[in-house]
């Protein structure tokens, strides 16, 4: 079956909503939901102590209504009791500053009082349920994401660099401190990179994201060990939005049983259709093409800057379908029922405070009995032709502070990148740029920065074989330390691929707009370039860049060396799919397929306000009927013959 609900808090109400609750989610086909996330305090009363009764009673009538359990660890909110008893585990930020207790996740992920505590809840539930028949899955955490630069982060710091570099010398050496006479003698002299008077060091900045990442997945690797030694069930914890949580999820994606995302949009309208497919095909990348899971949506949530917008009506199924088109196996929100008090209490949930007698309850209702339809699909993967790299070294690299541009921004350019594939209709995987991308017939690299030389040469081979390649601006410009490449831009493997040299970088002041020789327009950088052997496809036309290489091609390898406005973006990427001989489809129509043993399914969302006629008439899954059109806004799942 598809998995369908949502994060379930039965502690926040009475017998009389328990009752409700049974019933509702029966009738809107509810079959697996999330307990136990924020319980901690509920749990574990005070240190040592557990009340697992009321546990006991939700997860024995779940069981008895049908429904299966994904059982959380609690340990993103510790209780007040433990923040009191050790203060030292609460977290300290960049300036120095030690929270105090009255949100979620207010604690030191290294704080040895934190991490021993985390472990002994999860073991004692894993004790308790690890063989309970309602649970089938396992929830480790929530969203890890709280950073730290308190002392006893300091300590495992520098643990973690003596283990990466070896001696003080290979330190400095890596981190350029003959520069500003930051050369360390004592590794007590070694701190995280909290603030400071100016600039912090880059490699030092680097360094440190990539050893939270590591204590991210190893306190993860310490719940879910605890869990197996009592459990058989596959457990996973949630990954977030791109740059919410400091966390390589490539090597998270690998210590999971299954990938399980949250996904939020950030617009509304067909920016929230596009975002929901860039976080799907990135869940699809992190768990290898196998199917995943949608921990966490909104029913009627899109965070739109300094406001949270509702869902227009149709789009709680078309959001959810759209995962479900690009691998997801299962559909949850947060969460069942709307709070009444507390932080997220005007966050949306299946069951709103207006109740049942709602757009929103028959909206969940519809979704539900749709999903109940499509349990041919479970286990069924998705291919795609097209690929955007993804690196999180460049990520953090390019958070360094002292970029020529405040525009350098890395998860946009990998947004933009998607996009522009969403809106000619391509479905893209994300890839690391060192990984196999044979099967690939375009690769977008927006925004590598930082480029090892196994990453450069393994894009030279690419193009070698023949695929198609677009390398975008200020790319392959720094190494993993990340010291500047000398002798020209990119780093030489890639550099002789493009066919180009890249001899000086000059930002676009703010608000600067350009034009280049074929008409298209761009912002934020230029470049000047010397051809070795590639041909400029279009030149800059203003200053003193006038009538330079902007966009160049050198077989299959193209270099673009500013950043085009959407619309020229977009159509260059037209023109590389086109080439590279991958399908397209109208802007505002999905087409997504699903296959398994043969078989396939077409997963067709219609974005557009009018209806988009189908080539001939199918069969639809969804509703049994015959459709010879796609009404506006519809969707529907046919079988290929």
């Amino acid at each position: 079956m598809i998995a369908f609900g949502g994060d379930y808090n039965p502690e926040q109400w009475d017998a009389r909503v328990w009752k409700e609750d049974d019933e509702l989610m029966r009738e809107a086909g509810v079959n697996l939901v999330t307990v136990g996330v924020f319980s901690w305090a509920l749990l574990e009363p005070e240190e040592g102590r557990y009340e697992f009764a009321w546990l006991d009673a939700h997860l024995d009538r779940l069981h008895a209504n049908g429904v299966r359990v994904d059982l959380a660890t609690p340990t993103a909110s510790p209780p007040p009791w433990f923040t009191l008893a050790h203060p030292d585990a609460l977290p300290v930020t960049a300036d120095g500053t030690r929270l105090v207790h009255g949100s979620r996740d207010t604690y030191c992920l290294i704080a040895p009082a934190y991490r021993t505590a985390a472990l002994r809840v999860a073991s004692a539930l894993a004790q308790r349920y690890g063989d309970h028949p309602a649970v089938v899955l396992w929830h480790v955490h929530n969203e890890y994401a709280t950073l730290c630069w308190c002392d006893h982060t300091a300590v495992a710091f520098r643990t973690w660099l003596q283990a990466r570099h070896g001696s003080l010398d290979a330190l400095n050496e890596a981190w350029g401190t003959a520069f500003w006479s930051q050369r360390y003698t004592s590794w007590d002299q070694v701190l995280p990179p909290r603030a400071t008077q100016w600039h912090r060091n880059p490699g030092q900045s680097l360094d440190f994201s990539r050893f939270f990442s590591d204590e991210v997945i190893t306190a993860y690797r310490e719940q879910r060990d605890a869990i197996r030694a009592h459990s058989d069930r596959p457990v996973t914890t949630n990954m977030m939005l791109p740059g919410y949580q400091n966390v390589d999820l490539w090597a998270l994606g690998r210590e999971v049983d299954v990938v399980a995302i949250d996904h939020y949009p950030d617009a509304p309208g067909l920016d929230a259709a596009a975002d929901v497919a860039f976080a799907a095909d990135r869940a699809r990348s992190f768990a290898s093409g196998e199917p995943w899971l949608l921990m966490e949506q909104g029913t009627n949530t899109v965070y739109a800057g300094d406001r949270v917008l509702a869902k227009e009506p149709g789009e709680i199924l078309r959001h959810s379908l759209g995962h479900v088109a690009r691998g997801a196996d299962g559909v949850l929100f947060f969460q069942w029922r709307q709070s009444r008090a507390g932080a997220e209490q005007w966050h949306s949930a299946m069951v709103p405070h207006a109740g049942a007698d709602s757009r929103v309850f028959r909206e969940v209702k519809e979704t539900g009995a749709v999903l109940a339809r499509l349990g041919v699909l479970a286990g069924s993967t998705v291919t795609a032709q097209v690929a955007v790299l993804h690196d999180s070294d460049a990520w953090w690299a390019l958070n360094s502070d002292g970029l020529p541009s405040p525009e350098l921004s890395y998860h946009p350019a990998l947004r933009a990148a998607h996009r522009a594939l969403w809106d000619n209709g391509a479905v893209a995987d994300f890839a690391h740029p060192a990984a196999d991308l044979g099967r690939y017939r375009l690769v977008l690299s927006p925004a590598l920065y930082l480029l090892s030389d196994e990453s450069a040469e393994n894009l030279s081979r690419y193009v070698a074989a023949g695929g198609t390649l677009l390398v975008q601006h200020f790319s392959g410009v720094v190494d993993e330390f990340p010291h500047a490449r000398l002798g020209g831009f990119p780093t030489a493997p890639l550099r002789e691929a493009l066919g180009i040299r890249v001899e000086e970088h000059r930002p676009l002041r703010r608000d600067e707009r350009i034009t280049l020789s074929d008409g298209s327009r761009a912002t934020a950088w230029s470049e000047s370039i010397r051809l070795q052997g590639a041909e400029a496809v279009a030149t800059y036309t203003h200053g003193t860049l006038a009538g330079s290489p902007a966009l160049t091609r050198n077989g299959t390898a193209w270099y673009l060396s500013t950043r085009l406005d959407p619309t020229a973006y977009t159509a260059l990427v037209a023109e590389l799919l086109d080439s590279a001989g991958v399908d397209r489809m109208p802007p505002g129509v999905e087409v997504v397929v699903r296959e398994n043993a043969g078989h396939r399914w077409q997963v067709v969302l219609n974005h557009r306000a009018e209806p988009v006629p189908l080539p001939e008439p199918v069969h639809d899954l969804l509703t049994g009927g015959v459709l010879s059109e796609l009404i506006a806004g519809g969707c529907a799942v046919v079988e290929e013959r």
